[in-house]
């Protein structure tokens, strides 16, 4: 009889601890980051430059475009733009257009987009973001996502860059892979 009910109170002992153990666990689990949430582009504004930041798959945060301004004009701050450019760039990725950066003329200004296809237009859908009147979109585009040039992190002058006339089409997985193996995440700023 005694056996029989130690037996009974060893069950239910072990059942406690077991559901206690499998909650514990799954609260751990829970709590760690989740990386099946895909890539994520926001604006970082918790230092003195607002950033266009990426958060990739693998948790790593990598500053893309730090925005400065160098004029006092009625355009939007380098907050607001950050801001507007990340959600462009998350808008892009999440429809599944952000395959490429391009450059292009829209509306009669120097833009830079996304597009799926290499040979995509730049179109009010895909623009990412709208350069100065008189900017020569593809070397700025070159310049700011420049490979070679990463690590230095130094500003990017719309104005100034390679004038190759080829038209840039960068791979952004690619981009992506290369910015995350350098120490500083690559991050270019772009004068405003």
């Amino acid at each position: 009889m005694k056996i029989k009910i130690y037996s009974q109170v060893l069950t239910g002992f072990a059942r406690v601890f077991g559901i206690a153990g499998l909650t514990s666990l799954a609260t751990s689990a829970m709590n760690l980051p989740s990386y099946a949430e895909g890539t994520t582009f926001y604006c970082d504004k918790s230092n003195s430059v607002p950033t266009t930041v990426v958060r990739t798959l693998d948790g790593k945060n990598l500053p893309i475009i730090r925005w400065i301004t160098t004029s006092s004009s009625k355009e939007l701050t380098p907050v607001q733009r950050c801001q507007q450019v990340s959600r462009r760039f998350q808008k892009s990725y999440d429809n599944g257009t952000l395959r490429y950066i391009k450059a292009g003329i829209l509306n009669g200004l120097p833009v830079v987009c996304a597009a799926a296809e290499k040979n995509a237009a730049c179109t009010d859908r895909n623009l990412l973001f709208t350069l100065k009147p008189g900017s020569d979109p593809n070397a700025t585009a070159r310049q700011l996502f420049d490979r070679r040039a990463l690590a230095a992190g130094n500003a990017t002058n719309q104005f100034g860059g390679d004038t190759s006339n080829d038209p840039v089409n960068i791979d952004v997985e690619a981009y992506l892979y290369f910015t995350s193996s350098q120490p500083n995440g690559g991050t270019k700023y772009l004068k405003m």
